[in-house]
């Protein structure tokens, strides 16, 4: 017999390191009107329990089953011929903004903060239900508590990692925690297309959108075998269309989001 907690308690596979800002997060942050999707995520896994009893034996972790999401008819170009999945983490926190004296000017992307969650076993058992995890991580607010290891709510994954940016154009990912040293790097955007019609806009659906599907490729110095990143299903993120009622400040918008690292 497969419980809940038994199905969550293998839910861990691959990440830790530099000094970075982190976010935790609260259990009991759900607002009222985002319960929708914390109970469409509640029923799935209901289901899988329900499954999962009548299975001989548990799920195998292995990420040889795991399939990256593709979108069509124009996706991302896929790995890079060699490379093998290394790690598949959600990962939850704020793009960030700067707008300055133009109203009518777009806000500038001056990078992101995100705490990244082991889901490499969701990702090879149940694809169906990290699809769902970026909005419902989304709908948790940021807990801005000095602890760096509270799992992520509901799902209860495990901290896996930290993502930031050096400079204003160089993503950096820190995948060596306490939990697991999966290695780190910067990174430089490859390729992006917009996200699908019907990804979450926001908080509380309420927002300016979900923020593109990424490739990125390693820069130099990369450590752990780390080659390629992309980030897909996103939830959240755009900052509005202009800096209209953002004149002369900086800002963040609350996004989560899928990241796949791929490996030589």
């Amino acid at each position: 017999m497969v419980s809940s907690s038994f199905l969550w308690a293998f839910f861990a596979l691959g990440a830790t390191a530099l000094p970075a800002p982190t976010f935790s997060f609260s259990s009991g942050a759900a607002q009222p009107a985002e319960k929708q999707v914390i109970s469409e995520y509640f029923d799935m896994l209901g289901q899988k329990v329900q499954a999962g009893r009548k299975m001989s034996q548990a799920p195998v972790c292995n990420l040889n089953n795991a399939a990256q999401p593709i979108l069509s008819p124009t996706p991302l170009p896929g790995p890079s011929i060699g490379l093998t999945l290394k790690h598949v983490a959600i990962g939850r926190g704020t793009q960030n903004y700067t707008c300055g004296t133009n109203a009518t000017a777009a806000p500038t992307a001056v990078g992101a903060v995100a705490t990244l969650f082991n889901a490499s076993c969701v990702a090879s058992s149940y694809p169906d239900l990290l699809a769902i995890l970026p909005n419902v991580a989304l709908q948790f607010n940021l807990n801005l508590a000095p602890s760096s290891t509270q799992n992520l709510h509901p799902a209860d994954l495990m901290l896996s990692g930290h993502h930031y940016f050096t400079n204003s154009s160089t993503p950096f990912f820190d995948l060596n925690t306490k939990n697991w040293a999966l290695g780190s790097g910067g990174f430089a955007k490859s390729d992006a297309i917009p996200a699908p019609a019907g990804a979450s806009i926001g908080q509380n659906n309420q927002g300016f959108g979900a923020v593109p599907w990424l490739k990125l490729t390693a820069r130099n110095g990369a450590t752990g075998g780390l080659q390629e990143v992309y980030r897909v299903n996103t939830a959240g993120g755009n900052p509005p269309a202009t800096c209209a009622d953002r004149l002369g400040s900086s800002f963040d918008v609350q996004y989560a989001a899928e990241y796949w690292f791929y490996e030589s």
